[in-house]
């Protein structure tokens, strides 16, 4: 019997501000290149005031790296929820309309609380790298009450977005999702999500992960990390251990892709890359989208592929749903 859901994915809500900046702004600004850094609403503030003359590229969008994960699987054309924590502000009303426009089902009739709906300032140097300075304002507070136990039962993925383990309650909630897909036959999925949380959280990682995650999404940075070595062969054999299958992005280089039994080498599209906010994102939003529609791990992982090479040719996370149908029709998914 087919599952209402094909994913569940549970995470940050933030409403993006993109900005392009070049390496000196970065200096002059002290804020740490290519890694997502947690900040406050002053330091937030004092980064934009900085940056008040630049060109913002980004319209104001629902995002967070979960979230732009399950729209873009609901752009495809799969059935996704998601959960998250918004505040009962402007930002918080657009962030669940911006949702459902996406074909993404929440928890839009849940009474919110005051507060200070998430932003996230990502900032766009000219090598196309993106850094990111989160301020998670109510997200902080995300917690076992925004689950969906019904959702999550009804649903073939479970997916979990590694910055959750900042937040004590975040990290709760994760595991929570976790234990109830288990329960219920659900498969799980975690995406490491960023070289800072693999370095800073490993512990708080290994309680999400649980004994065995079903499928691990990670770089080559974050997989040379948790394995804590420079060769990559190593790291796999360390990425066994805590994943029955998993997807190791390589940038300009392409994936690897262990389906329990096979590596699988996932050739690269080549592209001008302008923008790499969102990539790792739409790579794992188009992998799982491409399994549950019961291609292989082979096939999954070229529109993947081709669906990240779209993303970072432009600036932003996303793609549209015309984008996306036109990525399925080139490679013949549809």
């Amino acid at each position: 019997m087919s599952k209402r859901y094909h994913v569940y994915g549970i995470g940050a809500a933030l409403v993006d501000t993109e900005i392009e900046v070049t390496d000196s702004d970065l200096a002059k600004m002290a804020v740490e290149k290519g890694v997502m850094t947690l900040v406050d609403q002053a330091r937030q503030a004092e980064l934009l005031e900085h940056l008040s003359g630049h060109l913002v590229h980004s319209k104001r969008a629902s995002g967070g790296s979960a979230a732009n994960t399950i729209i873009a699987i609901a752009q495809f054309g799969a059935r996704a929820f998601y959960s998250c924590k918004v505040a009962a502000d402007d930002n918080g009303r657009f962030y669940l309309n911006d949702l459902q426009n996406a074909g993404v089902d929440c928890l839009a009739d849940k009474e919110h609380e005051h507060g200070i709906t998430g932003k996230c300032l990502v900032m766009i140097t000219p090598d196309a790298e993106r850094t990111m300075n989160t301020y998670l304002g109510i997200s902080e507070t995300l917690s076992e009450s925004e689950l969906s136990p019904d959702a999550i039962a009804a649903s073939e993925y479970v997916y979990l977005e590694g910055y959750l383990v900042t937040s004590p309650t975040g990290r709760a909630a994760a595991i929570r999702a976790r234990e109830i897909a288990e329960q219920h036959g659900v498969k799980t999925a975690l995406s490491f999500s960023d070289p800072g949380i693999v370095t800073y959280f490993r512990d708080g990682l290994r309680e999400m992960l649980g004994e065995r995650i079903d499928l691990l999404f990670c770089n080559r940075h974050e997989a040379l990390s948790w394995a804590q070595t420079d060769d990559l062969e190593s790291a796999i054999s360390e990425l066994k251990k805590i994943a029955r299958n998993f997807v190791i992005t390589l940038g300009a280089d392409g994936a690897l892709a262990f389906d329990g039994t096979t590596l699988h080498t996932i050739e690269p599209f080549n592209v001008k890359a302008i923008d790499t906010n969102g990539a790792g994102d739409m790579f794992a939003g188009a992998f799982l989208f491409g399994i549950t529609q019961g291609h292989d791990f082979a096939t999954a992982g070229k529109l993947a592929s081709r669906a990240s090479a779209g993303v970072v040719s432009d600036y932003g996370p996303r793609m549209t749903r015309e984008q996306q149908n036109q990525v399925l029709a080139e490679l013949k998914l549809v």
